[in-house]
């Protein structure tokens, strides 16, 4: 099989597609033939040593793939030949072939295309998890998201729109804001600029926001823990801006307010049932054209390079896909 490596950790100029052996589905495996591999931000990220998984060289980038089961090993909890998967697999992915743990495969319902299957585990994944499981956002409440152009928070503007909420996005131009807006945001503040405490307690009659997803960090979280309403919920998503803010907790306590970490990763791992639960109404969503992520682009194994520049110079307005085979 062919699969994109990583010899060096010098980023996408360190990636060289060789042939390598094919994959065997150990017990509780099944081997995947890859359709379709969605690219990150952390992919970047990884193929320079700066992620938080660091896989020995050679290794094939690519967290999130979409395929179709050629074999499966013993035990194999009702995945069976030929079926269309997804899966989560961390790396790996960049390769015509992959073993899966067939507890991570999650079928794939007609009418979605494995392309789009293939972009859906991360950014949506997390923005479900991070709303429904972390959140425990209502419809009818408001929801405020941060970086709303960029992938994570594109996914989160959409998902929200789908649980039937209010969504303010924060974005950091008139270019974005379009963006955002185009994912379904009913209103969107610049920042810098403006002031996020007074721009969302006015957009809210003075209320303040019942939920905050803040994929950025740095300058804009403390002014949206002030804009929470009572019994608010600011989520914690990453650091986009660079910064890991210092949040005064007497502001919780102010607002009786809550602060969650939504570690999408982790809780994969540790609650795999609630993950591919969430997948499955998230692939419902998709297959009955309620949802409809945005791809930037689709490239082949071979281009991969070229695919993960666009998102380092984070280029990419929509998802990066590799189609392999």
């Amino acid at each position: 099989m062919k699969a994109a490596l990583c010899k060096s950790l010098d980023g996408p100029s360190g990636l060289v597609v060789e042939t390598r052996a094919d994959p065997v589905a150990r017990d509780g495996q099944a081997v995947v033939r890859v359709a379709a591999v969605g690219l990150n931000f952390a992919d970047t990220l990884i193929t320079r040593g700066k992620y938080q998984f660091k896989p020995e060289l050679p290794f094939s980038p690519g967290a999130e793939i979409a395929g179709i089961v050629e074999t499966v090993g013993v035990n194999d909890h009702g995945i069976h030949v030929e079926q269309p998967v997804m899966a989560y697999v961390n790396w790996g992915g960049a390769a015509e072939k992959i073993a899966v743990d067939v507890g991570s495969l999650i079928p794939i319902p007609a009418g979605v295309p494995l392309e789009v299957a293939a972009g859906l585990s991360v950014t949506y994944g997390t923005a479900i998890h991070g709303l429904n499981d972390r959140g425990k956002v209502k419809a009818g409440e408001t929801v405020v998201v941060t970086g709303a152009a960029g992938g994570a928070g594109q996914a989160a503007v959409e998902i929200a729109k789908l649980m039937g909420v209010r969504v303010i996005s924060v974005v950091s131009s008139e270019e974005k804001a379009a963006i955002a807006r185009d994912a379904g945001s009913d209103d969107v503040i610049l920042f810098p600029g403006a002031d996020l405490k007074t721009e969302v307690r006015n957009l809210t009659g003075g209320d303040g926001a019942d939920v905050v997803y803040d994929c950025i960090g740095g300058e804009a979280a403390e002014p949206l823990v002030r804009a929470l309403n009572w019994e608010g919920r600011f989520l914690v998503v990453g650091f986009a801006a660079g910064e890991i803010p210092k949040i005064p907790i007497n502001l919780l306590l102010l607002r009786g307010a809550e602060m969650a970490g939504v570690f999408w990763g982790e809780a994969v791992k540790r609650d795999p049932a609630g993950h591919r639960a969430n997948m499955a109404k998230v692939l419902s969503w998709v297959a009955e054209g309620r949802l409809k992520p945005r791809i930037h682009g689709t490239y082949s194994l071979d281009q991969i390079r070229e695919a993960l520049g666009i998102l380092e110079r984070r280029e990419a307005t929509g998802k990066i896909i590799i189609t392999v085979s």
